[in-house]
């Protein structure tokens, strides 16, 4: 790796870390006060879907906006965003007029600021670090990212909403200051590389054919519309399961704020032991089959808690589902930056996470509603079946000759 390249890893691994770990903060945060105001299932996952709802309705003009504007500067109007909106719900904790609806607004101001760093920084790692030391790059940023977010960030945000909320929401604005200024020290191209000549598409003036551009090429691929698809199940999963295991946690496990995020931890150190083990998996399995643990995690993730409602069994269980999250991120990952052309990079990523993340927030939204008419063990038994189904479609299309030749 060259020097450029080791120090923008190092920059942008400093940048996920603050990041990530003030997003696990309020990831936890924003539940844990909406339980203090309703103990309805239907408002809590509300305000859970408020993070990551952007995801569907912003995504694709977030892309357009990554390939055609600096996007380090993108990534510090996010991250002022998220300054204001944190401060903002500061303000009002403190002044004890926190609302569902504020809880909501403040949810929806940091799930748009992340579309936009997201979809920025991903659009960067390709154009910063050398290809050749992209995949140990991006394990080492999916394994910050993974134990940022969801081992220290929930573990020290239970810590730090039992001392104070004040002091849980002041610690998450500080790590949002800490990731503007490194923001400074990455070097290198921030603008999309412009394509050579071709001849125009029939859209190519049209501002809605040029948003949809990342979506159809997507689509068109075969391999990468098939890992997209699948994971947009996985994450509608994941969303779920956030969104009412705070409700679980508290009125099904008697768990303490402190508890529940131990539980939301081993999310975490799953994700950090996938991250240490990626690269040796890879070696053993292969690709396809390291990539087939997150379909097995993310189902014992859902299954487990119909079955029971033991703190360690549920906490094993989204260990697994960790682990295997992170073993695809980095080979999904490292598919796409090899496949996907630099200038198509943003509207490639915000198509993607449109399909993908985009889930999150409908898998928040449909549990609400099954948990209200079914109940809560229910609701989680569908998510599992819908997981089952993804099974047949990746051994039949993820193949180890298509990643062979995506790489």
């Amino acid at each position: 790796m060259d020097a450029h390249g080791t120090r923008n890893t190092r920059v942008l691994l400093a940048l996920t870390a603050f990041t990530n770990l003030a997003d696990g903060i309020i990831k936890i945060a924003l539940p844990v006060l909406a339980t203090r105001i309703t103990s309805s299932p239907g408002p809590v996952a509300l305000v859970a879907l408020t993070l990551t709802l952007p995801w569907l309705l912003v995504s694709l003009p977030v892309g357009l906006l990554v390939d055609r504007v600096d996007r380090r500067r993108l990534l510090w109007l996010a991250n002022g965003v998220r300054l204001l909106a944190v401060g903002w719900l500061f303000q009002t904790v403190t002044a004890g007029q926190v609302t569902l609806t504020s809880l909501a607004v403040t949810g929806a101001a940091l799930g748009i600021a992340e579309v936009v760093a997201q979809t920025a920084e991903s659009a960067l790692i390709p154009t910063l670090v050398p290809r050749a030391a992209r995949e140990r790059a991006n394990a080492w940023i999916t394994g910050v990212e993974t134990a940022a977010n969801e081992f220290c960030g929930p573990m020290v945000g239970g810590l730090l909403l039992a001392a104070g909320t004040g002091i849980a929401l002041g610690a998450t604005w500080a790590g949002y200051l800490a990731a503007v200024l490194l923001l400074f020290l990455l070097v290198g191209r921030f603008r999309a590389e412009r394509p050579a000549a071709a001849a125009p598409r029939k859209d190519a003036g049209r501002a809605g054919g040029r948003l949809t551009e990342g979506l159809r090429y997507l689509w068109r691929h075969r391999l990468l519309r098939t890992m997209s698809l699948i994971l947009t199940v996985l994450c509608a999963s994941w969303g779920a399961w956030l969104a009412l295991m705070p409700l679980i946690a508290k009125e099904l496990m008697g768990l303490s704020t402190q508890e529940y995020g131990i539980v939301l931890s081993a999310l975490g150190v799953g994700g950090l032991v996938g991250t240490l083990a990626v690269v040796r998996v890879n070696r053993l399995l292969g690709r396809r089959w390291a990539m087939f643990a997150d379909l097995l995690g993310t189902l014992a993730m859902m299954a487990v808690p119909v079955l029971t409602a033991n703190l360690w069994a549920v906490a094993v269980a989204a260990f697994l589902g960790g682990m295997g999250g992170t073993l695809w991120t980095v080979n999904a990952r490292l598919i796409s930056q090899n496949l996907v052309p630099d200038a198509l990079m943003g509207r490639y990523s915000s198509a993607s996470r449109l399909l993908t993340w985009g889930g999150m927030p409908v898998g928040a939204a449909l549990i609400g509603l099954l948990a209200e008419w079914f109940g809560i063990r229910a609701a989680f038994l569908v998510f599992a079946a819908a997981i089952a189904l993804t099974i047949p479609p990746f051994l039949r299309i993820v193949t180890t000759d298509e990643l062979r030749r995506a790489l």
